[in-house]
């Protein structure tokens, strides 16, 4: 907040029609570095982790530019793509998924040896290759399009970073070792919560497409190490999951771009409708708590399958009461207009 004003890294709240004066922008910059120090200094590099900071240098570095030039929207997902595959080579994947009506779904078909680096051997699985990309893209562009009030993206992403922390600690409950993962999600939790501090309305410093961008690619890798959490994962990141969802799907039944910005999100809607910043964001964390603790208790996928359900559902309902509200607001709007001409 001291330094950046001085290298004109602000943000441009005209653009938004915002009255204020510009504040520190690029805060995912601060985030980053704390979290490879912390790792560079706790973890040793191993081949998945050298994988992970690899992609991360790479969202981060694309997500700068993105943020000070606005890159064309394949740009972006082209270097998404090419940070999720350098996650996939150092070995971060998911093999196998849980079917929540019983058995597991195996991914790990048409696999082939392409070789072997710095003392590593390197495998193409197609399968788990390609769901382990779709997962990243995803993960990270939902965080990405729900950054749209200062304060959501980071507070999600610590209670994701927790959720999974405290998944990761349980004793007796994991096949593999979770001392990575707990580490890892430590660390980003950490970054998480003393970010929020200061993004939190009124903020003072925002996070920018470089910080949202990386929490969503951290989360997304912390989700398929060591043993799947997707369940875990999804349940307490559903909000801008499905957000993303619905998103996508409107903007091509209109004939838009997936890629392109708009105010349809669900916070810019729970604005419109008259939340404030502070309670839209309280709203969103209390879902998001909620449904994460139904993740750490609930044991079985399809447990976790009938809560990812419920909060589809609820978000169902919360749209159709915001739809009516924003239409009765708009018709009160239109009639005053009237009376007034």
């Amino acid at each position: 907040m001291k330094f950046f004003p001085r290298f004109g890294l602000l943000d441009n709240p005209k653009k938004y029609g915002l009255k204020r004066a510009p504040i520190p922008y690029f805060g995912g910059l601060v985030i980053f570095v704390g979290f490879l120090v912390s790792v560079l200094i706790f973890l040793p590099l191993s081949k998945e982790i050298l994988g992970l900071l690899a992609g991360v240098i790479l969202i981060v570095m694309v997500s700068f530019l993105d943020d000070a030039f606005e890159l064309p929207s394949f740009v972006r997902l082209g270097f998404q793509i090419l940070a999720a595959f350098l996650l996939v080579l150092g070995g971060v994947g998911i093999a196998h998924l849980t079917n929540p009506f019983g058995g597991i779904f195996d991914l790990t078909s048409f696999d082939w040896n392409i070789g072997s680096w710095w003392g590593g051997e390197y495998h193409l699985t197609l399968l788990a290759d390609l769901f382990t990309v779709a997962w990243v893209l995803l993960l990270t562009n939902s965080l990405n399009w729900f950054d749209g009030v200062p304060g959501i993206t980071s507070g999600i992403a610590a209670l994701a970073a927790l959720a999974l922390f405290f998944l990761a600690a349980r004793e007796g409950f994991h096949f593999f070792d979770q001392s990575v993962v707990v580490a890892l999600s430590g660390i980003l939790a950490g970054c998480a919560i003393s970010f929020t501090f200061f993004n939190f309305p009124p903020p003072k410093i925002l996070l920018g497409d470089t910080g949202s961008m990386f929490f969503g690619f951290v989360l997304a890798a912390l989700a398929i190490f060591s043993g799947g959490k997707i369940a875990t994962a999804a349940l307490v990141l559903g909000v801008p999951l499905i957000d993303a969802v619905w998103v996508i799907f409107r903007r091509l039944k209109q004939k838009q771009s997936p890629f392109r910005g708009d105010f349809g999100h669900l916070h810019h809607r729970l604005v419109a409708a008259g939340f404030s910043d502070k309670r839209t964001v309280l709203t969103i964390y209390l879902t998001s708590a909620i449904f994460g603790a139904i993740a750490l208790f609930v044991d079985t996928s399809f447990g976790k399958l009938i809560a990812f359900g419920g909060l589809f559902m609820m978000m169902l309902g919360v749209e159709w009461k915001l739809r009516n509200s924003l239409n009765a607001k708009a018709q009160k709007h239109l009639l005053g207009d009237i009376q007034k001409n």
